[in-house]
């Protein structure tokens, strides 16, 4: 029995379980009931008697955790592109769903008179208990026209807009239950028949690096050789770094970290811009049944890490970078767009008051109100 209490001594309060007794009881050969010496050992309050100065903050992680599993998550997705480059069909292929059911397909004549537009598709997933709330924002239109000049202003136009919502719901009277609408990345397809980036391309991402996380993709990478699609990314990002685009920074990976985690993130990092494929059909290969595109010549695997970067995609936009994606958004672009609302707002108001200061005097002169609305028009310009 005294070999048996020093070995049990020896674990934490938490391994001290019924079958960990028994086997103990077993090996010891000692007869007595385990559920009475559990309770006489740790007590009635649950605590070892050696941890009597244990507070119990150690739970806080799974506080957080049940807590946002119970109200679940949210994530804005915004894919760019002109049309043709499978948009939609990696957007289904990275959440297993299909968000264009009745999607309506034009046909050469109206894609012409067509103008950039943002369409909206929103869809709950839920995956072992949690629940994701995904919103893919499209921009049907982009880059199709013969002049593509500010064809991107819809889609600034939009981003600040949201922005706009979450900070009027933010500085109301109930805050509750504020709708985060704001988009979190925005994934721009490049076209992988060029020789690099377009000036349509250089354009949309620097008008919207300031706004949201932008993520550059190599589209189709399935018409490119891999030495083809190790050139155009080593052209992607010299051109990147000449122009001067601020796309998404990985974040440092921390010292004490494994080195499993730092191979991968290391490996996302050198796949940017990343080479992607996106299929819905299942093929068969190699006695198994995968997703990917059947040709004449063979198959090309969409979850095959060799033939594209899909699942490094994948593994960066949902498993390892979704919460700093929304962090970054929170913390940074939103908060400089917050920043220059309130210094707009204290500016008005400090022009305000001068104008009233100056020209107070002079109101009992205008007879009407219209007079004192044109005063204060003409001030402020």
């Amino acid at each position: 029995l005294i070999s048996f209490l020093e070995e049990m001594w020896c674990c934490s309060p938490s391994s001290i379980t019924s079958s960990s007794v028994k086997t103990v009881f077993v090996n010891k050969r000692v007869k007595m009931d385990p559920k009475k010496l559990i309770k006489h050992i740790v007590g009635t309050n649950g605590s070892h008697p050696a941890e009597k100065d244990y507070v119990g903050f150690a739970t806080l992680p799974n506080q957080v955790h049940r807590k946002s599993v119970k109200k679940g998550f949210d994530f804005t997705l915004m894919v760019a592109g002109e049309s043709g480059l499978g948009k939609s069909t990696l957007v289904n292929s990275l959440f297993l769903t299909d968000l264009h059911k009745d999607r309506k397909l034009l046909n050469a004549e109206e894609r012409i008179n067509q103008t950039v537009e943002i369409t909206k598709h929103t869809v709950d997933i839920e995956e072992k208990g949690v629940k994701l709330k995904l919103t893919i924002v499209d921009t049907p239109g982009f880059g199709d026209a013969v002049n593509n000049s500010e064809c991107w202003r819809a889609v600034t136009d939009y981003i600040n807009l949201q922005f706009e919502q979450y900070f009027r719901d933010e500085s109301g009277l109930n805050r509750k239950n504020i709708q985060d609408n704001r988009v979190h990345c925005c994934l721009y397809f490049i076209p992988p028949f060029g020789h690099g980036l377009r000036p349509v391309d250089i354009e949309f991402m620097k008008a919207l690096q300031d706004k949201v996380n932008v993520v550059p993709l190599i589209a189709k990478a399935d018409c490119l050789t891999p030495s083809e699609i190790k050139k155009l990314k080593e052209r992607l990002r010299e051109e990147i770094d000449k122009y001067g685009i601020k796309i998404y920074q990985f974040p440092d990976c921390d010292s004490d970290e494994d080195e499993e985690l730092k191979r991968q993130d290391k490996e996302l990092k050198e796949s940017i811009p990343f080479a992607v494929i996106g299929s819905n059909t299942v093929v068969e290969a190699r006695g198994q049944r995968v997703r990917g595109r059947l040709y004449p010549w063979g198959i090309v695997e969409v979850e095959n890490p060799s033939h594209c970067d899909f699942v490094k995609l994948r593994t960066f936009l949902i498993r390892t970078h979704m919460h700093d994606l929304k962090d970054i958004t929170s913390d940074c672009h939103y908060e400089n767009y917050r920043a220059q609302c309130i210094q707009t707002m204290t500016r008005c108001v400090c022009v305000c008051v001068c104008v009233w200061q100056d020209d107070v005097y002079d109101l009992h002169k205008l007879k009407h109100k219209s007079d004192i609305l044109t005063m204060f028009a003409a001030q402020r310009v």
